[in-house]
């Protein structure tokens, strides 16, 4: 099997699993599999048999919510 690449460059993945897509918006991955269930945030796609979240995807979901509310608290939107 060939060895995946792995390089030292900085940058974040584009596609997320599941608890990475939850540690990257501060929340535990029940939570965030919760919302996801709810409609509250973007279900995955699936390339090539990888279940990932598009992390562009996850930030405009984000940036929604809070223009969303005026005092922006995002909790209150995402039902916390």
């Amino acid at each position: 099997m060939p060895e995946k690449l792995q390089d030292h460059l900085a940058y974040p993945p584009r596609l997320l699993r599941a608890d990475r897509a939850a540690a990257y918006l501060g929340m535990g991955e029940r939570t965030f599999l919760r919302l996801v269930a709810e409609g509250k945030l973007p279900k995955p796609k699936r390339l090539g048999g990888v279940v990932a979240w598009d992390r562009y995807r996850l930030d405009a979901s984000i940036d929604d919510a809070i223009d969303d509310v005026a005092d922006n608290t995002v909790d209150r939107l995402l039902g916390e």
